[in-house]
Formats: structure tokens, sequence, C-alpha cells
């Protein structure tokens, strides 16, 4: 699983990191968003949830999970 933040979409609405500190935060000073973990495993249904929400609640819809086969490398 990859979580792709696309910066072109991201307003720098915060929704993200207010929702999941844990998983995304601000990377510039304008509020856009970055993904925190690496090498996330794809059976984790939790954190797959968890970021589900986050995608949902972006305005922007600037969050995307991707769970093709080549994310998983």
């Amino acid at each position: 699983m990859k979580v792709l933040v696309d910066q072109d979409r991201c307003q720098g609405h915060g929704r993200c990191y207010a929702i999941e500190p844990d998983l995304f935060e601000p990377v510039d000073d304008d509020g856009h968003s970055g993904f925190l973990p690496d090498g996330l495993s794809a059976n984790d249904a939790d954190l797959l949830a968890r970021v589900a929400e986050v995608s949902a609640n972006c305005p922007e819809q600037a969050i995307t999970i991707d769970e093709s086969e080549s994310a998983q490398r």
C-alpha cells in the first residue's frame, strides 16, 4: 500500500493532520500535507481504514491509496 498526497491538488486545509496527526504532517508554511509512515503493510486493515477516513475528508480529494501489486514492493 502506498499513500499519495497530490501536492498540486492539496490546498493546505489541514484536515488530514487534524484527523490523524500520527500519519500526516504539514510539509510547508502553506499547510500542504505529507504522509509520515514508510514501509506500510498492505494487510493492516486498521491503518487502511484510518487513511481511508482521512482521504474521504479531504476537500480537494488530494489523498489516494494505491493498493496495487506494484505499490506493495
